[in-house]
């Protein structure tokens, strides 16, 4: 199945059947691996959903923008800020990730399996612009198989994954040092209680200028 990515299809993804279990998870286990040793600052979640990982980042102190495009993701975020008390350390922008952009850089930027209207790799290069000198940019992604366009319901389509090597390629390293692109495999409770595998791409890298 083809997917666009757009506006409508996440409209439709957050006010559907999968909405109550997307709006519940807790923070991705990556972000807190490879944030938690770091100085809180400002920090941008790119495709926030339903704020998980945003509302994890203000916990620790950081001064939190979540960014997603999808109206009821939004919501769900602000009412689990609003429970978890760090409502004063985030602001929610609804925008589409394809277009929009920041009118600042970001001590971190972060991204957690987004897929906006346009090409994945050119999504990650696009935030990768919004990191400050000396910021952390941290991209946790599905991982890229490479054997067709799609692989049943636990995968994504193609166009939506990566690997390690084609996201470091897409950084300047005269700008940038990278300081973790590996490839993983975690299992989680899904849907009805079954276990599912999740192949992950984590890539994290810091900015120099």
């Amino acid at each position: 199945m083809t997917h666009s990515f757009d506006k409508t299809y996440w409209d439709q993804t957050w006010t559907g059947e999968r909405a109550p279990a997307m709006s519940s998870g807790d923070p991705n286990p990556h972000l807190i691996k490879e944030v938690s040793g770091l100085e809180s600052g400002t920090a941008l979640d790119a495709g926030c959903g339903a704020g998980a990982e945003a509302i994890w980042l203000a916990a620790q102190g950081w001064d939190v923008t979540g960014a997603d495009v999808a109206n009821a993701a939004l919501d769900h975020a602000k009412d689990r800020a609003a429970v978890a008390g760090v409502s004063d350390r985030v602001r929610w922008i609804q925008a589409d990730l394809s277009s929009w952009a920041p009118e600042t850089q970001y001590d971190l930027v972060t991204t957690h399996y987004a897929h906006p209207a346009m090409p994945q790799l050119d999504f990650y290069g696009r935030i990768a612009d919004w990191v400050a000198p000396g910021g952390t940019l941290l991209i946790v992604g599905h991982l890229h198989h490479g054997h067709g366009d799609s692989h049943g319901d636990s995968h994504p389509p193609a166009a939506a994954s990566a690997t390690a090597d084609s996201i470091t390629e897409r950084l300047n390293r005269v700008v940038w040092t990278v300081v973790t692109a590996e490839e993983s495999q975690r299992t989680m409770a899904g849907p009805g209680g079954r276990t599912i595998t999740i192949d992950d791409v984590v890539v994290r890298a810091v900015r120099s200028r």
